[in-house]
């Protein structure tokens, strides 16, 4: 692979890992939804919890979050790109309750893409499960 189709790999992973959390920070299910695979795996493997299914179970994970939280952001983003298919991305997460408590992480994703997909998510973060 040319220097050249590498970065371009590696931006396309970028962009879709961001995409990613930028729909979440938006609380767009359907957005967020739309980046996995059907029969996804989403591991939240600091409190060994598994989701599995992306109209079933990670629907329900993130309807929770999205009720859990006035609002979520994750930035400050740092990725290591292993194309064709894999993305691991650390960043930090900011969760403003609805009583405006400010509740700060430094996460850890990594991810494993069929296609252009997410079929398998491990995160592991700081502090309480926000995805629980």
């Amino acid at each position: 692979m040319t220097a050249t189709a590498q970065a371009g790999e590696h931006a396309r992973l970028i962009h879709l890992a961001e995409a990613y959390f930028a729909a979440v920070d938006r609380m767009d299910l359907a957005a967020t939804l739309a980046c996995f695979t059907p029969d996804a795996c989403f591991t939240i493997a600091t409190y060994n919890t598994v989701y599995r299914g992306r109209d079933t179970e990670l629907r329900g994970m993130f309807e929770r979050l999205n009720t859990r939280y006035a609002r979520v952001w994750h930035g400050d983003f740092d990725h290591v790109v292993q194309g064709p298919d894999r993305i691991a991305s650390r960043f930090r997460v900011e969760n403003l309750s609805f009583d405006n408590q400010k509740l700060v992480k430094n996460n850890c994703n990594f991810f494993r893409l069929r296609g252009a997909l997410f079929e398998e998510v491990f995160v592991y973060m700081s502090g309480d499960n926000s995805l629980g």
